[in-house]
């Protein structure tokens, strides 16, 4: 498995996302990580993009993750991201961090978050590219 990692952090998108029908008619913020694991030194060799996860269509894909809701839970909803990525970009490994900041539970808290990790079980010459078809 590859140490290193290309994240995005705290991506901020807009869902009507939980389990209340208040949450699924008004909607909130919501920050989502993905920390994707893959061997960076092809990229970092020859300073190629192709070479590497291109992160701005990693964030077009939670976008359209986001817009395909709504979800009643976090957990679906970082599973389908992480699904999402796994199928469309060449890593090894993705870690999916969905946090509801300020959640309706009846006392002040700062984010309810989920997180989970997928792992390819290919081997990286196997692995799709991120590049759009």
């Amino acid at each position: 498995m590859a140490s290193d990692k290309v994240s995005l952090l705290s991506l901020v998108v807009y869902g009507q996302h939980g389990v209340t029908a208040e949450e699924q008619a008004v909607g909130r913020p919501f920050e989502v990580d993905v920390e994707m694991r893959l061997d960076l030194r092809p990229a970092a060799e020859s300073d190629d993009l192709t070479a590497t996860v291109n992160y701005a269509e990693v964030a077009a894909l939670v976008s359209q993750v986001n817009a395909s809701g709504p979800f009643r839970l976090l957990e679906k909803f970082a599973d389908r991201i992480a699904t999402q990525v796994m199928a469309a970009c060449p890593v090894e490994e993705v870690t999916v961090r969905v946090r509801k900041p300020h959640p309706p539970v009846g006392l002040l808290v700062g984010a309810a978050q989920v997180e989970i990790t997928r792992a390819n079980s290919g081997t990286a010459t196997e692995l799709p590219s991120c590049e759009d078809d």
